[in-house]
């Protein structure tokens, strides 16, 4: 990164001019950091610098508190240069939404140092704790934490036990990087950017103050609690589900770019054609790529409208609004996947070339796209049980 001044951070508005002029820079450093498997310090500064990490803390700790619409266009934007930047964006910022459901006291102390805080997390439960005097003892492993070698606190996922060591509770406990390590696990075949590598704790000491309960989370309890801010209210489960669209949105943008720009310049071989953009069959195949990005920011832009809207009204979206978000979410991953398969179509072997983008843009998509809070066949079958009337939590995950 060569940016050096200070940008204005004082509104969205701000941060989305800041991160589009950022994109040739994240371009030229992605292959680097996927080498590295991991962002490097100047790609985290250079997003720090732009407000790319404040989008979701807190008004009250300086943060701009926006919404989800401007989430998943951050995300895109980063996606645009960078797809592991981006995933480590969006994880840490949804974690920061997410750090709206604790204690005042557990937010003065993630934000002491301002309102970019770097906050990994992992919402499976990988750890148990016990009830001690003041708070918990807790001991834990959760792989693939995205942004965690950047993290200043970790989320992570927990079963509390009673003294028998039967369950009494699943929570979330919060975690200040001195109370954890970071392995080095993340050995994939795409997004390895996001470093996301494996978090341990070992028998660590966790105030009461910085322990959730996931129950009342789940069951939206967050939109009676939080009168004083619509974004604090947005449904916990569809907000887990849309943010991680974000990146896939912009990857396709990238994609359908990288590809019509080059078409002019790339003869298409073992045919009469100079020009790749000269065959009407390349023709069709991008157009068709074109619209099947655009069906994806339509459905995640439904969605992401409905959970504003329920937020702003203080409404809990009932379990077949909630399930239409997790099919919005499949539409639009598998809309990406479609259009970045017929984009290699289109270019052909030498799309994946080493040198060319679109090789590790079809890579961090597919792998990015099987995150398991939103595998498509999974949240395709979430929203075909809604409309059919089964009680969801007897079949699938409570993430919804």
């Amino acid at each position: 990164m060569t940016t050096t001044e200070v940008p204005t951070v004082a509104t969205a508005t701000d941060v989305i001019a800041n991160l589009r002029a950022l994109v040739p820079d994240l371009k030229a450093g992605a292959a680097e950091n996927e080498k590295a498997r991991r962002l490097s310090e100047d790609t985290v500064d250079a997003l720090r610098r732009a407000g790319a990490f404040r989008i979701a803390a807190p008004a009250k700790f300086g943060g701009l508190e926006t919404d989800l619409r401007t989430m998943l266009d951050v995300s895109a934007i980063i996606a645009e240069g960078d797809a592991g930047a981006s995933w480590v964006t969006t994880l840490s910022n949804v974690n920061n939404w997410a750090a709206n459901l604790y204690s005042d006291q557990a937010q003065a102390e993630i934000y002491a140092n301002g309102p970019d805080a770097v906050i990994a997390g992992v919402v499976t439960p990988g750890g148990t704790a016990r009830k001690v005097e003041g708070g918990y003892r807790l001991t834990g492993t959760w792989p693939y934490a995205s942004a965690s070698l950047h993290s200043e606190w970790f989320t992570g996922g927990i079963i509390i036990n009673d003294e028998d060591g039967d369950m009494l509770d699943q929570g979330m406990a919060l975690l200040p990087r001195s109370d954890y390590r970071v392995d080095d696990t993340w050995y994939v075949a795409g997004m390895r950017a996001s470093g996301s590598n494996t978090v341990v704790a070992e028998d660590v000491f966790v105030p009461e103050h910085r322990m959730l309960s996931m129950i009342p989370a789940f069951s939206g309890a967050n939109v009676a609690e939080r009168t004083d801010s619509a974004f604090a209210r947005s449904a916990f489960g569809p907000m887990l589900v849309m943010v991680l669209v974000g990146p896939q949105l912009g990857m396709g943008r990238a994609a359908v770019e990288l590809v019509r720009t080059k078409a002019s310049q790339k003869a298409l071989a073992y045919t009469v054609f100079d020009r790749q953009a000269d065959s009407v069959a390349f023709q069709m195949m991008l157009a068709e790529a074109a619209l099947k990005v655009d069906t994806a920011h339509l459905h995640a832009y439904r969605a992401a409208e409905d959970v504003m809207r329920w937020a702003g009204a203080g409404e809990y979206p009932d379990l077949l609004s909630r399930a239409r978000v997790r099919g919005d979410a499949a539409v639009a991953l598998k809309s990406i996947n479609e259009a970045l398969n017929i984009l290699v179509d289109a270019t052909g072997a030498g799309a994946f070339a080493d040198v060319n983008a679109l090789q590790r843009i079809w890579r961090d998509s597919n792998v990015g796209a099987r995150h398991a809070v939103m595998l498509p066949r999974v949240s395709i079958e979430t929203y075909g049980k809604a409309l059919l009337g089964f009680e969801l939590h007897d079949h699938i995950t409570p993430i919804i």
